[in-house]
């Protein structure tokens, strides 16, 4: 091997130390993290966690429509991306200069150690202890094996500059990946362990008869339209959309809610059990996310099961604002951190405000909550629907301001009236005749009156709508439309029981929820 050659040879080795530094220093952290921490203290979940409080609103407004639910997946992919490049630079310069090589490795430590400290759901300064211990054991990793590769004495004696401990580092390298990896192993077993707890709890739960049933869905609520969303929402196909980039999994026979602030004068702690011991009652509401755009998929229905919120904060003798109450918001906070502001007065105005424990019959999933979420009709999920939670604090918009108030968005925020064209898809190709043109629209705890369809340019049409389930779900529609050839552009819109008619003019979703009429452009052959 030629000068030149071992050179880069012996470069392209440097840049696998960085990488095996790297691996390292990620599996001992998670190792440290699931052993003796807690697993979201990880390095990249706390870092993307970080990431994720300081990205500005219409950044992530965009990742969600862009990458939907999978946005967290494509936000870690890049963190380990951004850490696989990093490394490989290190470990060139550690092969002149070792210790600015290793100091880069502390230093990424050190950065991972200050976002799991920094993190809403950190309580102590012991979730940045997995970032220093990965980075000790990869700056300790990287030291040792750029030494195999410079090998001072050996390769001056060499003209060649061969003289460097081939082998040595051949047998180090593969050691290192290989104890790597069982740390890495270690860490996903003894995180799964902690799961498969939280997955008991929920296999052993047996949701109670509710006392105030449902009624059933009436006849007629779901079109035979093929394409139409069906009315009930299965939980698999249930939109998500949040930002715990790992699932909390709680054990329920160790969760606690804690019920306290200004105008309580009982403050209450309760278990599981004791929600489940209390009056159930099973209602069919619409949840929507206030990042859905207009025709976008981020709505649902379910049949939830839970406990009256309204009624626990009386028994802590808590008063809306309309009746003296101090209290004009509510702050759910859960196990993640995450925090969010509802009004009082919403919650205890005799609508169904829940502490939902079952969701379409069964417990909930962990990716809706379990063991317990909010649930409130008429309002966007980012000040009603916590999932996880833990903690709620009456307290005023005055004196509080939660997760994405801060990020710019509303402090209330009432859904707003809208409906979606489900089928036919956009650019479909529809033959000659009639088509059968259906969606859902939806105005929780306001309901909806009037559906209409417009064809190109020509007047509005008023939509057939199924039976209504109730004022808090959503309603299907269908029209009938002589379909001709050639390209023709629907458009829908609705009208709630207010009176209030869909606007035309579009808005972001920023900052209390999109509005516009929504259309779809099709080609009749």
């Amino acid at each position: 091997m030629t000068v030149l050659e071992n050179l880069w040879f012996r470069r392209l080795l440097a840049g696998l130390s960085g990488l095996l530094a790297g691996y390292a220093a990620l599996a001992v952290a998670e190792l440290v993290a699931a052993a003796a921490v807690r697993p979201e203290a990880g390095p990249v979940t706390a870092v993307g966690g970080a990431a994720i409080d300081r990205t500005p609103a219409p950044v992530k407004d965009w990742a969600i429509r862009t990458f939907g639910e999978s946005d967290k997946l494509v936000l870690q992919l890049g963190i380990v991306a951004v850490l696989a490049a990093l490394a490989v630079v290190l470990g060139l310069v550690a092969l002149r200069h070792r210790r600015v090589g290793a100091a880069g490795v502390l230093l990424f430590g050190v950065v991972g150690a200050v976002a799991a400290t920094s993190r809403p759901d950190s309580d102590s300064f012991t979730d940045g202890v997995p970032s220093l211990a990965g980075a000790l054991a990869g700056a300790a990793l990287l030291r040792w094996l750029t030494g195999l590769l410079i090998a001072p004495a050996r390769a001056a004696a060499s003209a060649s500059g061969e003289g460097w401990d081939r082998r040595g580092f051949l047998i180090a390298a593969s050691a290192a990946a290989v104890a790597s990896t069982g740390a890495g192993v270690v860490g996903r077993t003894l995180g799964a362990s902690r799961a498969r707890d939280a997955t008991s709890s929920r296999a052993a739960v047996v949701l109670p008869r509710p006392d105030s049933l449902a009624a059933p869905v009436p006849k007629g609520a779901q079109l035979r339209v093929a394409g139409v969303s069906r009315f009930v929402t299965p939980n698999k196909d249930f939109y998500r959309v949040d930002t715990a980039l790992v699932v909390p999994t709680v054990d329920a026979t160790r969760w606690r809610l804690r019920i306290h602030g200004r105008g309580v004068r009982r403050p209450l702690t309760l278990t599981f059990q004791d929600l489940l011991d209390r009056e159930l009652v099973e209602r069919d509401i619409t949840l929507a996310c206030v990042s859905n755009e207009v025709g976008g998929p981020y709505v649902g229905n379910a049949r939830w099961i839970g406990v009256r919120l309204a009624d626990l904060l009386a028994e802590a003798g808590v008063k809306p604002p309309s009746k003296g109450g101090p209290a004009d918001q509510l702050v759910a906070r859960s196990v993640d951190g995450m925090t969010l502001g509802t009004p009082v007065e919403d919650v205890m105005d005799g609508r169904d405000a829940l502490l939902a424990v079952g969701m379409n019959g069964e417990p909930l999933p962990f990716d809706h909550g379990f063991p317990v979420r909010m649930v409130v009709p008429g309002l966007y999920g980012y000040v009603s629907a916590c999932k996880w939670i833990e903690d709620i604090e009456l307290t005023t918009f005055d004196a509080y301001d939660p997760y994405w108030v801060k990020r710019t968005w509303a402090r209330e925020a009432p859904i707003k009236t809208q409906s979606r064209i489900d089928t036919p898809k956009p650019f479909a190709r529809p033959a000659a005749g009639i088509v059968m043109v259906a969606g859902v629209a939806w105005a929780q705890h306001r309901g909806i009156d009037v559906v209409e369809v417009r064809v190109d340019d020509a007047p509005w049409e008023r939509a057939d709508l199924a039976t209504e389930g109730t004022i808090d779900t959503w309603r299907q529609w269908s029209f009938p439309w002589k379909a001709t050839p050639g390209s023709h552009t629907l458009t829908v819109r609705a009208t709630d029981r207010t009176g209030q008619t869909q606007t035309e003019k579009r808005t972001r979703t920023i900052p209390d929820g999109a509005s516009g009429w929504h259309s779809v452009v099709v080609t009749v052959d």
